[in-house]
């Protein structure tokens, strides 16, 4: 239930375009209309806290 409120709240602030991402380690390549975005550093921080709140959870 935790995770589902979670998932919902990061949902909600997306869409009402809060800055999630865009963090220093992300690739943005742009190339005339092309543009390709890589979250890398976005990835490696969401996965961290995803572990630490799912290693936390498991405990209980």
């Amino acid at each position: 239930m935790v995770v589902g409120l979670l998932v919902t709240a990061v949902g909600v602030l997306v869409s009402l375009g809060a800055p999630i991402g865009r963090l220093p380690g992300d690739l943005t390549l742009r190339r005339g209309p092309l543009t390709f975005y890589f979250p890398l550093a976005t990835s490696v921080a969401a996965s961290i806290v995803l572990t630490l709140l799912l290693m936390w959870l498991g405990r209980k």
